[in-house]
């Protein structure tokens, strides 16, 4: 895909079961452009059919992790009447999130700077979220006079409850990694130079893991926000059901009564 001087603006690589995706426009602050957009929408659904991606890392170059969006680069519009931009908030933030809420392996943020607007969502809607010290959160919506996009209004209450997702959107303060750490908004903060070690690890630690039964249990928590007991319970059964016909599943089972390390396959 472009990029500056033949450097893509997207990096990838699948290193020990792990793939690593790297916004990789630091002059820029990482603003995602509709280009770069596209490009991890497809390798997040690549990574839920690849049975050799058994984990997900979302980080960047530089010292931002993403700034926003960057409207230049998306494709040209005319005179706009109205539906246009609900159509464009939902053909573009909306698919770029959900496919991060959809993507069938575990997704960690290694969040390595500001994180602002759709990059503050980008990183929240990861299932595990990792902050160096230097990193920061803005819902950066309000300074531009602007309703946040990119499912924050959704995501926000679910992590921090309503009113704190109100002080966060209605001021547009930036948000330290260690107040963010306090909120609940990440699960770790660490050093800036212990970020990727760390996000290497816990990504391994994941792609080792029995990766179905990880799969079945993401759904399992995202859908249980939005669902009654007795519905959630159904899925449950539902899950358990179809998990207990994986071979990591046996695996398990026979680790376990053989007491020995079970060695997960991801199948």
């Amino acid at each position: 895909m472009g990029g500056v001087d033949g450097v893509p603006d997207v990096l990838h690589r699948l290193e020990n079961g792990v793939s690593w995706i790297t916004l990789n426009r630091p002059a820029a602050m990482n603003a995602v452009t509709w280009d770069q957009r596209e490009r991890i929408m497809a390798l997040l659904a690549e990574a839920s059919a690849d049975p050799a991606v058994r984990a997900v890392v979302v980080t960047a170059t530089g010292k931002g992790f993403c700034a926003g969006a960057d409207l230049r680069g998306s494709p040209a519009a005319g005179e706009r009447v109205v539906g246009d931009v609900a159509r464009m908030i939902r053909q573009g933030a909306q698919r770029f999130i959900t496919a991060v809420l959809d993507c069938e392996k575990p997704v960690i943020a290694a969040v390595n700077g500001t994180a602002a607007g759709i990059g503050a969502h980008l990183a929240l809607a990861c299932d595990l979220v990792l902050a160096a010290e230097s990193a920061r959160f803005i819902e950066v919506f309000v300074r531009r006079g602007l309703v946040p996009d990119g499912a924050g209004a959704y995501l926000l209450p679910r992590l921090v409850g309503p009113q704190r997702a109100k002080e966060l959107m209605f001021f547009g303060d930036s948000v330290p990694a260690a107040e963010a750490l306090r909120l609940g908004l990440v699960n770790r903060v660490v050093p800036d130079a212990e970020l990727e070690p760390l996000a290497r690890d816990w990504a391994e630690r994941l792609a080792q893991g029995p990766t179905r039964a990880l799969s079945l249990t993401k759904q399992l928590v995202n859908a249980s926000l939005d669902t009654d007991r007795s519905t959630a319970l159904a899925a449950e059964a539902v899950a358990q059901e179809l998990n207990m016909s994986t071979a990591d599943a046996n695996e398990g089972v026979a680790s376990f009564v053989e007491r020995r390390t079970p060695k997960y396959r991801g199948l």
